[in-house]
């Protein structure tokens, strides 16, 4: 069975909202061709002799320079919705001479499903898996050779004969479910999905769907920017047709792919439908494993100019380490004896470093082609690469907005002349003792608390709030760079080039002085991002399949609040200070993301212990953490 068996009703509901599409493109072209009908009864009507007279003379020629019009923008806009591009979806595409076995485990279903097979297969860096229809003729194959050596068909003849027969769509599976499913699993999972090839082939169902996604294009088309007054005036008519016919025809079809859901699930349950229950456990496994490694692992990397290469591989050693802490996922360790659904491929080494390389320009908006400035890293390479690189940068931007904020040099300057260190952070940040007045209690960038070594509450110059005026020539350079600050600041969020940091919900608990370290930090990264703006672009082999300004498509990065902007810094400062101190390594946590390492173990008590001096001002807990782990505040560090 090739088309839609008669005895589902999924598939009867899917026909008949495909048949209520359809007659909405039938009705336009109804109303279009009006005009035209009605010029054709006036015109024959007066050469018969039944409609004489002058006004019926002038009546036939108005209706046909109105018929006339019509049609040439029915023209027009018929011929822009027929050659529009369709959005496709940004995939790896696997040859069939690269995965022979993937190809014939999915044709066996197909004929299990009794369905038609995929035209082709393709990856993509996400936890899903669907159908895509690519027989528009922007999507048919480039003139050349195939692989039988033969001339391919030119595009036009392409879509000539695609127009006689229906083309199965593209299996679009997602890259993680290969490495982390085994073959018996991911057979299951994609039961339901090749099964939609069944409606996806029948006439009336796939004319609605070029149709609907004709129109869909035709929009991106109509809303493009750029263009001068006369042809934007025209496109906004072209728009405002073509939203009509979809605001027309979207509940069907809604519906229609409702239905064609429902009875590609109700074919599919004669396949393997005890193991999809199991397999459907591992879909939301991979998934939360998925979304801890993009962004806890990857994120650092592609931030630092780095994207791992073997992202796919990074799922499996992350979902092992979750069943290796979690008591619940016990069992999910020995799956992993079985054979994965990654052998399927010939290559996939290959193909993992391809799909890592776009999922870094789908969710960070990176380059297409690696280049000096955006190349691979290894996960044996992570560690000193990105963990290390990441920690210096930021402890070196923190000491920038201190020097730019003109805090002083902390208590024992003699160790700070040979470098920065530790102390000058940890007594800034440190809150006053409670004996002290009130303003040294707001006391300025540089000012120590009451008490500690080296200080100096006397010194009008050190009782300034964050932000204020210091004495002699401190005064005009902490106000430029003050202001620079603010500039910087609002620049950077209004051009969108930094995550924002959110509003001060969770800034609040901040020091004053952490306060002015966090806008001394958002207009550092500001410029940073400004001084490097093509690290987010680069140069295409081929046309893109989407919106290239839209990059990234799926950011991941969320807005970070000033707090844990502060306390990121602070943490790459302490981490530093071990790693030069006392011997600790950067390492990789594959659900954490960088971790520190001392005496091989990972440092999980650090965080709460930075928490509370950058909202409390209370250094305690993080000195006796650094007294107990053999970390010296008075030496020096080396920053990147």
């Amino acid at each position: 069975m090739t088309g839609i068996g008669g005895g589902e009703v999924g598939a009867r509901t899917a026909r008949s909202r495909a048949l209520a599409v359809l007659r909405v493109r039938s009705r336009a072209l109804a109303v279009a061709l009006l005009p035209a009908a009605l010029a054709v009864i006036l015109f024959v009507g007066g050469s018969t002799g039944h409609l004489p007279g002058r006004g019926w003379d002038l009546a036939r020629w108005a209706v046909a320079a109105v018929a006339v019009v019509v049609l040439l923008l029915a023209v027009g806009v018929g011929l822009v919705v027929a050659r529009a591009r369709p959005a496709v979806s940004p995939t790896v595409p696997i040859p069939e001479e690269s995965a022979p076995d993937l190809y014939r485990l999915v044709r066996d279903l197909a004929a299990r499903l009794e369905v038609p097979a995929p035209s082709a297969i393709a990856l993509t860096p996400d936890c899903d898996s669907w159908l895509e229809d690519r027989t528009h003729p922007s999507h048919g194959p480039v003139p050349g050779k195939d692989r039988s050596g033969e001339p391919k068909a030119p595009r036009r003849a392409v879509s000539l004969r695609a127009r006689r027969t229906v083309q199965a769509p593209v299996l679009v599976i997602g890259s993680p479910f290969l490495w982390w499913m085994r073959v018996g699993e991911l057979r299951a999972v994609l039961a339901p999905v090749v099964a939609g090839t069944g409606p996806s082939v029948q006439p009336d169902i796939a004319a609605a769907r070029r149709f609907v996604r004709g129109l869909d294009a035709a929009v991106a088309v109509a809303s493009a920017p750029g263009r001068r007054l006369p042809l934007r005036a025209v496109y906004a008519g072209l728009g405002w047709v073509v939203r009509l016919l979809l605001r027309g025809c979207r509940e069907h079809a809604a519906g229609m792919e409702r239905a064609v859901a429902a009875a590609a699930a109700e074919r599919a349950q004669v396949v393997d439908y005890g193991l999809r229950i199991v397999a459907q456990e591992q879909v939301g496994l991979a998934y939360a494993g998925w979304d801890r490694l993009l962004t806890r692992v990857a994120l650092p990397a592609w931030r630092m100019g780095r994207w791992p290469s073997r992202l796919d591989a990074g799922v499996v050693a992350a979902l092992t380490e979750l069943s290796r802490r979690d008591r619940l996922a016990e069992g999910f360790t020995s799956r992993l004896g079985e054979r994965p659904a990654c052998d399927l491929l010939e290559e996939p080494g290959s193909v993992d470093e391809a799909a890592s390389l776009l999922a870094a320009r789908l969710f960070h908006g990176g380059p297409a082609e690696r280049g000096p400035d955006w190349s691979p890293v290894d996960w044996r390479e992570y560690p000193d690469e990105v963990v290390d690189r990441k920690w210096r940068t930021d402890a070196a931007r923190l000491q920038r907005v201190l020097d730019a904020l003109g805090i002083r040099r902390a208590s024992g300057s003699a160790a700070e002349a040979h470098g920065p260190t530790l102390a000058r952070i940890l007594e800034h940040l440190s809150a006053p003792s409670s004996g002290a007045s009130g303003s040294s209690g707001a006391s300025g960038p540089g000012g120590s608390p009451a008490g500690t070594p080296g200080s100096a509450p006397s010194d009008p110059s050190r009782a300034k709030t964050p932000g204020a005026e210091t004495s002699g020539a401190e005064t005009s350079g902490a106000e430029t760079s003050g202001a620079e600050t603010s500039g910087a600041e609002t620049s950077g969020a209004e051009d969108g080039l930094v995550a924002p940091v959110a509003p001060d919900e969770d800034t609040g608990p901040c020091t004053e002085r952490g306060a002015a370290l966090v806008a001394g930090l958002s207009a550092e990264l500001a410029r940073e991002e400004r001084a490097a703006p093509a690290t987010r672009t680069g140069p295409l082999s081929a046309a893109p399949a989407w919106d290239e300004g839209a990059l990234p498509l799926f950011p991941l990065e969320p807005p970070r609040t000033g707090r844990e902007l502060l306390v990121d810094h602070v943490t790459a400062m302490v981490c530093c200070a071990a790693m030069d101190t006392a011997g600790a390594t950067p390492g990789l946590d594959w659900l954490d993301g960088p971790a520190l390492l001392i005496n091989g173990e990972k440092a999980a008590d650090l965080a709460p212990r930075v928490l509370a001096l950058v909202e409390n001002g209370d250094p305690g807990p993080l000195r006796t953490w650094l007294i107990d782990s053999g970390i010296r505040l008075e030496k020096p560090i080396r920053l990147a």
